[in-house]
């Protein structure tokens, strides 16, 4: 059984929020699954994922950031003017928030205050980042993560500071969608600590689970291999799967799961249960 929130943030945004399993709130630990770029809450297997951990016995939480160009209309992105204006440091303090706001019982009685997250993607790092400086995340899991935030050339970073924007193509969409010259100064102001996932990784000092696959070509798998060789090796495991991509061959709209997938969402189960009971 699900159940929608809206949280309104300390800067005046609104997080949609959506609760999975909910007369397992606040007595079963809690986890946030964390979308991507170009992602958000209901996209392909997002509800999947909340029920097969929701029928494991935990309470999960999903939610769309509210830079994240999904609006009231829960599956298009209606606010490409939001969508350009986001960075990495707002995704980071509404994670942060989201965690607060349950643990001050915004959402329900918490007796049970163990909390662990799963983020795909850009979602991976943002998790990572949060995580660190968060003594209430107990655990962590990455799908497809990315180990670094600075992703374009020099060539690219001209142009962008010259036009003020930067365009990416929603190839499912076909949308064109900005990115304003703030999510640059965000990663240049911050990339030596805030948003150094390096560093994050190194210090977690938290259970992670590092989880790639072989074949994803939107994030090589040299860079879950990275996230690995920063981590500490007592608490991280190292979950490569073949024959596979960047969302494990899950579709949006969602067509079903597979074998691959099923067998990743039982490891990030057991992960949990051991590191969250």
């Amino acid at each position: 059984m699900s159940k929608n929130f809206e949280l309104i943030t300390s800067q005046n945004e609104k997080l949609r929020i959506t609760s999975y399993s909910f007369a397992n709130a606040g007595t079963a630990p809690c986890i946030i699954l964390v979308h991507g770029f170009k992602g958000f809450k209901d996209w392909g297997f997002g509800p999947y994922i909340a029920e097969y951990l929701a029928k494991k016995g935990f309470f999960v939480i999903t939610f769309n950031f509210s830079h994240n160009g999904v609006g009231d209309n829960l599956s298009e992105f209606t606010e490409l003017d939001k969508f350009a204006d986001n960075t990495f440091s707002l995704e980071i303090n509404e994670l942060n928030e989201l965690i607060s706001a349950y643990l001050k019982e915004d959402f329900c009685v918490v007796e049970n205050k163990k909390i662990g997250i799963i983020g795909h993607s850009r979602g991976g790092a943002i998790s990572l980042l949060a995580a660190k400086k968060n003594k209430y995340v107990n655990a962590v899991a990455t799908w497809s993560a990315v180990s670094k935030l600075d992703r374009y050339s020099e060539k690219q970073k001209e142009k962008w500071r010259k036009e003020g924007v930067f365009e990416v193509l929603n190839t499912r969409t076909k949308q064109v969608m900005k990115l304003n010259v703030s999510l640059l100064e965000d990663i240049e102001q911050n990339i030596n600590d805030r948003l150094n996932i390096e560093k994050a990784v190194r210090e977690l000092n938290k259970p992670l689970l590092i989880a790639h696959g072989e074949q994803d070509l939107a994030v090589s798998f040299d860079e879950g291999e990275k996230l690995f060789e920063w981590a500490d090796k007592r608490l991280t495991e190292f979950y490569p799967i073949e024959n596979t991509g960047h969302t494990f061959d899950i579709q949006h709209p969602f067509k079903g799961s597979n074998n691959k997938f099923d067998a990743l969402l039982n490891k990030t189960t057991e992960f949990f249960k051991r590191n969250l009971n």
